[in-house]
């Protein structure tokens, strides 16, 4: 049997006040659960996991700055223990890839109901998956093959790595060269062959192709 903190302490994660505020009045009001804090960019949410140690993180996947499936890779890193539920407002086969290699054991629609949620974080808590019924076909078919499972890495990986997907949404935010290497640490050159190689990746010429590209795999807001 599975062993549950007799507090369970929950990150909420969120660009969105109002969000924020109706997911807290949910989950707070569920005996032994407590809200330990509130992060409103992917880069807060990482800095405050490792700072208030949750055992749930409920991370949004689009966030400014790193989205919500980059901040749980880099949440994983940090802390081994914690439980990462993703909610988005899309539904895609490519997004079910995206966290679950990054580490994610769960994931709800914010058109899902309450009830949905707190079912997630009542599993996770118990270090259980929790997947939407569309999610789980996803997982179905991608990682049972033949009666084996299968790696999902090794069934559809992204092309950019996690740094390179940071500066794609930083770059198609409307951020230059030199806002990105100002806000990552790093020089404007690396900026630029990081862009380079993106962009050979991708196969895409331009900004506007970028942005495209960015909507599309939920990076940033349309």
């Amino acid at each position: 049997m599975v062993n549950i903190v007799e507090t369970l302490r929950i990150l909420i994660a969120d660009d969105h006040q109002l969000f924020r505020n109706g997911v807290r009045a949910l989950l707070q009001s569920h005996a032994g659960w407590e809200i330990c804090g509130e992060a409103s960019t992917g880069r807060e949410a990482v800095a405050k996991t490792i700072e208030l140690r949750p055992n749930v993180i409920i991370l949004d996947i689009i966030m400014p700055y790193l989205n919500g499936a980059d901040a749980a890779r880099r949440i994983r890193m940090a802390s081994k223990n914690a439980e990462i539920l993703i909610l988005s407002v899309h539904y895609s086969d490519q997004l079910i890839r995206e966290i679950i290699d990054a580490g994610a054991l769960g994931y709800v629609l914010k058109t899902d109901s309450d009830r949905d949620l707190l079912l997630a974080v009542e599993s996770l808590a118990r270090h259980k998956q929790f997947f939407t019924s569309k999610a789980k076909r996803v997982i179905k078919n991608e990682f049972i093959r033949e009666g084996k499972f299968t790696n999902i890495s090794t069934v559809l990986r992204n092309p950019l790595s996690s740094r390179e997907r940071e500066i794609v949404q930083l770059l198609a935010e409307g951020k230059n060269s030199r806002e990105v290497s100002l806000s990552l640490g790093i020089s404007v050159k690396t900026v630029e062959t990081h862009r380079a190689n993106i962009m050979r990746k991708l196969e895409i010429h331009n900004v506007s192709e970028l942005v495209r590209y960015a909507v599309r795999n939920q990076l940033i807001e349309p």
